[in-house]
């Protein structure tokens, strides 16, 4: 994106250096840039705008002129440039170059810190900051160049709770979780003290929506919870005749949806299993099935495993009083949890919860308009919160509906409750069926079309 910014003329040495300068010491480095042999006593003195410029022409002969032109091949493919235009783009990457240089000569300077710091377990704003340095500086540079109608640059980050979960192999950066940290605390303050670019966090972890504003301090931190990705007709344009068949998308637009993740996934399974499955008219079903198995164990089942957890500890809060009495309102289905703090009690507690709110929403074909009640009671579930929170369900803004995040996620909760009622002994299944005749959650009176334009 910056190297887009460089070739549109957006970006100039003046703003690479103007962001670097207003975070960092930059006169020791300079200096080393230009080497020893090039200094002189005025360089001593000399301001960090005049050792910027030295330091430019010092890096301008170091670098080979392919390196320079191969970031601006496209720009002469793009429109001619004149001798001036092109002079400027060379030296905003000459500038980009230097930059980066310099911020690994202050990471460089840090190293033995932060070895000690992986040896001791401790933390410091100071080295976390440093190996966001140069991420966050190309923010800046980008957030300062964007341009209505002209340079709008917008930044997707996929799958940003890996690096939450992370473990470095070395000593030589920071933790991956205290790096994780940094970059988020730094992109707030970016866009709370100047502006940022729209950047787009791409994850199931519900972290993001339920707690990172309790670790971050800002209770609106993340502006959505949507569920961003194709609909079936720009799914279909962008897979089938490449990708898939269009007798096999049939099968994946009923069976799973357009989800970009799991199309890639279903894509990857689909050449591995190509040369091993004879039968050719089944084999494709036969690799959705597989793929069906796969999600239910490695995302549904565990989900589900964290959504039983979270319903115990409401029934904990509720026996100590945390929960407030408005919640738990009379005609309620979660009102009366175990009295008494039994954990096998709770646990079957929570899962006759579970399956009882599962069974209703495959009553109401899993398509729950929540505004479609003035008393927004749907929204006092703790069930439904606790798969909002685990990323079984999402909570659609307009129109109003609460649904699974995928189809496919849809089917494997089907087979989860199967499952469990398979597997449920008499006793508890005559506790469940007398939860969903006396008790039992009904929320066929939402599956109206109501509450949105």
């Amino acid at each position: 994106m910056v190297e887009r910014g460089v070739r549109l003329g957006k970006i100039g040495s003046r703003s690479v250096f103007s962001a670097l300068n207003k975070w960092h010491g930059l006169a020791t480095a300079l200096r080393r840039v230009i080497g020893s042999g090039r200094l002189t006593k005025r360089d001593e003195t000399a301001s960090v705008t005049a050792l910027w410029n030295k330091a430019m022409l010092a890096q301008t002969a170091r670098i080979a002129a392919s390196e320079v032109g191969s970031a601006l091949v496209e720009t002469s493919l793009e429109r001619s440039c004149s001798r001036e235009e092109a002079a400027y783009m060379r030296e905003a990457v000459v500038a980009l170059k230097l930059a980066k240089e310099v911020i690994g000569m202050h990471q460089d300077w840090r190293r033995e810190a932060v070895k000690h710091l992986n040896r001791t377990g401790g933390f410091s704003r100071t080295l976390a900051n440093s190996s966001t340095d140069w991420p966050c500086l190309l923010l800046e540079i980008l957030s300062d160049a964007a341009e209505v109608d002209f340079f709008q640059p917008k930044l997707v980050i996929n799958n940003i709770d890996v690096l939450r979960r992370s473990f470095a192999k070395d000593d030589s950066t920071v933790p991956a979780a205290m790096y994780h940290d940094s970059l988020i605390w730094r992109v707030i303050e970016l866009g709370v003290n100047d502006r940022c670019l729209p950047i787009f966090l791409v994850t199931s972890d519900s972290y993001y929506s339920y707690l990172a504003f309790m670790d971050f301090g800002f209770k609106d931190v993340f502006i959505s919870r949507e569920t961003y990705g194709w609909t079936n007709q720009q799914a279909k344009l962008h897979m089938v005749s490449d990708y898939f068949s269009e007798s096999e998308w049939k099968v994946i637009d009923e069976v799973l949806g357009p989800n970009p993740r799991q199309l890639s996934e279903l894509y990857s399974l689909k050449q591995i299993s190509y040369y091993q499955l004879s039968d050719r008219e089944n084999s494709f079903e036969d690799i959705v099935d597989a793929y069906l198995a796969y999600l239910q164990v490695t995302e549904v089942d565990p989900a589900m495993e964290k959504a039983l957890a979270i319903l115990q500890k409401f029934a904990c809060d509720v026996r100590t009083g945390k929960i407030p009495k408005e919640q738990l309102h009379f005609g309620a289905p979660w009102r009366h949890p175990p009295h008494i703090d039994d954990p096998v009690a709770s646990m079957k507690w929570a899962k006759i919860q579970l399956m009882d709110f599962v069974q209703s929403f495959v009553n109401t074909e899993f398509g729950v308009n929540y505004l479609a009640d003035c008393s927004l009671e749907i929204l006092d579930d703790p069930v439904l919160r606790a798969l909002l929170e685990v990323g079984l369900l999402y909570k659609q803004r307009d129109p109003s509906f609460v649904r699974p995040i995928t189809r496919g996620i849809q089917r494997c909760l089907v087979r989860w409750l199967v499952q469990e009622r398979m597997h449920t002994n008499l006793q508890d299944y005559l506790s469940f069926m007398w939860q969903r005749v006396v008790r039992g959650r009904s929320y066929r009176h939402l599956m109206k079309e109501l509450g949105y334009k």
